[in-house]
Formats: C-alpha cells, sequence, structure tokens
C-alpha cells in the first residue's frame, strides 16, 4: 500500500491559513483552499491551541550574520579574537563565545553558526504558571468552579493589587491548557470550560436560529424607558427558554444591572404552563425589584397580558429575530449550556438543581461588575429596598 506523503507548508501557506481561521472558516474549508487534507491543517493548528503564534523576531543586540561572517573571515586569516571584536565594535566575550559554541576556529561557518542561532532561539520560554506552581494551583481551583479564564485573571487582579507574582492574562491560561508542552495545567480542566473545545476558535459566526413567532397585543422593545436601557435602576429582567430534547426547556431569567441569574422548571411549553410558572417566580421578589420583563416573540408569550395583570410588571419585546436586544439572557443561555448541553432531556431537572446551577452562576465574578459577583450586587439592591 502506498504511504501517504507528509505535507510541509510554506510561510506564505501558513499565513493564508491562520488568516482564514481567524475568520472563523472551518478546518475543512482552508484544506480545500489549500488543496490538502482537514487533518494536515489541524495538525499546524493543534500545537499552539488555535491561537496564531507570535511572528519571530531577531533580537537587537544578537549577532546578525554580516557580522558572523566577518568573523569567520577574521577566523581564515588568523586575526586574534581582540582584533575581530574591536572591528565589529563587540566585546571579545562575545567573539569567543560565539566561535566556541560552534566548534572552535577551524570549523567555524558563518552560514551553520546563523542557523544554529536560530534553531536555539526556537525554544519556548518557560511560562508563568510552570514557574509559579502556587498560581497555578489557585488558577486549577477556579476553574474547577467553572470560572472562565477572564474571570479569574479580573478576579486575581482584585485579589492581589499589588503582587505581579499572582496575577496572569486569561489568555496565559487559555494557552496553558491548550499547550499542554508547557506543563502547568491538566488538560483534564479543559472540560471545565463553558466550551470545552480542543483548541480556540474564531467568534465570528453565531448559532442562534431566527423566532419568527407573532403574538398580539406586544409592546415594543422600543418603547422601553431610557431607565431600562442604561441599566441605571435595578428590577427590570430578560427572559427566555432554553430547550432540551423530548419537548423539554427551562426559563432563564436575567438582572440587568446586576445580572443575577433565576432558573425555573416549566413542565410544558403552552404557554400557560409558562405564565404560571413565571408569576409563581416574581412573587418571590420584591416588588421594587421585579418592574419589567423582555422577552423574544416566542409563542410561549401569547398569554403575557395575564402576567402584567397578576404581577403588575411589563412586558416588552424584542424585534423579531434580533436576540442581541437581550444581550445578558443570551449571554447567560451560553454560560447554562455548559451544564444543561444541547440534546439534553431538561424534563426531568429538579428545581433544587436548577437552584445549585444558578448559585453556581451568581457567585462567579464578573468583568462588567468589576470582577464582582451578581449575588454581591444583588443584596445590596434587597438592603436598599428593605
Amino acid at each position: 500500500m502506498k504511504s501517504k506523503t507528509r505535507r510541509y507548508f510554506t510561510e506564505s501557506e501558513k499565513t493564508l491559513m491562520w488568516n482564514r481561521w481567524r475568520k472563523g472558516e472551518s478546518q475543512n474549508a482552508i484544506a480545500r483552499l489549500l488543496g490538502t487534507s482537514h487533518s494536515a491543517i489541524a495538525g499546524v493548528l493543534s500545537k499552539t491551541g488555535g491561537v496564531r503564534p507570535a511572528e519571530r523576531q531577531r533580537s537587537r543586540i544578537a549577532l546578525t550574520l554580516a557580522e558572523r561572517e566577518e568573523i569567520s573571515r577574521g577566523v581564515a586569516a588568523g586575526q586574534s579574537l581582540r582584533t575581530i571584536a574591536k572591528m565589529l565594535g563587540r566585546a571579545p566575550s562575545t567573539v569567543s563565545r560565539e566561535i566556541n559554541r560552534n566548534g572552535g576556529r577551524k570549523p567555524y561557518r558563518a552560514n551553520k553558526a546563523e542557523q544554529a542561532a536560530w534553531d536555539r532561539a526556537h525554544r519556548a520560554k518557560v511560562c508563568k504558571l510552570a514557574k509559579n506552581p502556587a498560581l497555578a494551583l489557585i488558577v486549577a481551583e477556579k476553574l474547577q468552579l467553572e470560572w472562565s479564564p477572564r474571570q479569574i485573571a479580573g478576579w486575581l487582579k482584585y485579589t492581589y493589587p499589588d503582587d505581579e507574582n499572582y496575577q496572569v492574562s486569561h489568555e496565559t491560561i487559555y494557552l496553558t491548557l491548550f499547550i499542554q508542552a508547557r506543563g502547568a495545567l491538566k488538560k483534564e480542566l479543559i472540560r471545565c470550560l463553558r466550551k470545552p473545545r480542543a483548541m480556540r476558535r474564531s467568534r465570528h459566526h453565531t448559532q442562534k436560529t431566527k423566532d419568527h413567532g407573532r403574538i398580539s397585543n406586544t409592546v415594543s422593545i422600543r418603547e422601553r424607558p431610557a431607565e431600562v436601557e442604561d441599566r441605571a435602576v435595578p428590577g427590570h429582567w430578560e427572559g427566555d427558554l432554553i430547550c432540551g430534547s423530548n419537548n423539554s426547556q427551562i426559563a432563564t431569567l436575567v438582572e440587568r444591572q446586576t445580572r443575577l441569574v433565576m432558573l425555573v422548571r416549566v413542565p410544558s411549553k403552552d404557554t400557560q404552563t409558562v405564565i404560571n410558572a413565571l408569576i409563581k417566580q416574581a412573587r418571590k421578589l420584591p416588588r421594587e425589584l421585579y418592574k419589567s420583563l423582555t422577552w423574544d416573540h416566542g409563542k410561549e408569550m401569547a398569554d403575557h397580558q395575564r402576567f402584567s395583570l397578576d404581577t403588575g410588571i411589563k412586558v416588552y419585546f424584542c424585534d423579531p429575530g434580533s436576540p442581541w436586544q437581550r444581550g445578558s439572557n443570551e449571554n447567560t443561555n451560553g454560560l447554562l449550556r455548559q451544564y444543561f448541553p444541547k440534546g439534553m432531556d431538561l424534563s426531568n431537572v429538579h428545581q433544587n438543581r436548577l437552584n445549585a446551577v444558578a448559585r453556581r452562576l451568581n457567585e462567579r465574578p464578573r468583568e462588567t461588575l468589576q470582577f464582582r459577583t451578581p449575588a454581591e450586587r444583588f443584596a445590596q439592591c434587597v438592603a436598599l429596598t428593605t
């Protein structure tokens, strides 16, 4: 059987590959463009966890090829190291080390020395987490609590503002997870990420399908008061259903100012069941902290007027096919897929489990809250109303 020939990519092909990957194209599409296999593309991208490697640059203090050629000519002419160094404007020790690390005077060749120096410079730096096991342990513990790398990085900066040894960027955490050669974080921790992929992907795509359901007597989001828009006042919520298999679903509610999450078990998607569940949930909160609810045009809210009549809460509806108008809720639904993945049967999920998941999300620090938690911010609002 004929063996496969390994494909080597030129620098221009690699540049094209990374440009297309950053734009969000799939590995199959890139493979077709370059006339190769999916596995060949994956082999290049996975080496750095899907993150484009930094362009290599020569150090400004390193010897150049022209200087190495001068050294080679000086050695061939029998000149002393001090003479060669003076001619180059370099220290004699620099010339001495250069010659010794490349075999000595007799075998020294400028081109070989240049390539050897370039190869030595390719060695990866030891990452910060590998040099600081205590910091790596903290990061691992927070990952196991399903904190995102950005939340961890922000929390560390807030907790240790004057100690850079206990600060690390979210990119470093991602790269340490995806590039196991760094040896600081176990590969199993990738499963703790919101989307446990083998490498990072571009975000230039959307997986949300459009909902064109029509409901009568709706009040448009465009009529929502300004205090709702700028999040200046607490008590304005966004809601939606996340669906599972066997026609199962969970109602999700997010408070716009504090980002507090509430999850509600709904046995059926019909409007009577959903509205009854939302009314029951609304009565658990102080009236001052539940003033409005923004939803999409899902048919489950067809009986929205009964909800407003029973609770005194105004309901506003997004434009059809505009999920970004409920941005906080959409983001939360994405986070919840870590606990309730697509295709999971949600009908058997108990309310106690929903409460536990909501508590986990509410106790995570959020960048938009200056790395405070939604639970902290909402508790402050409750205290002000009592």
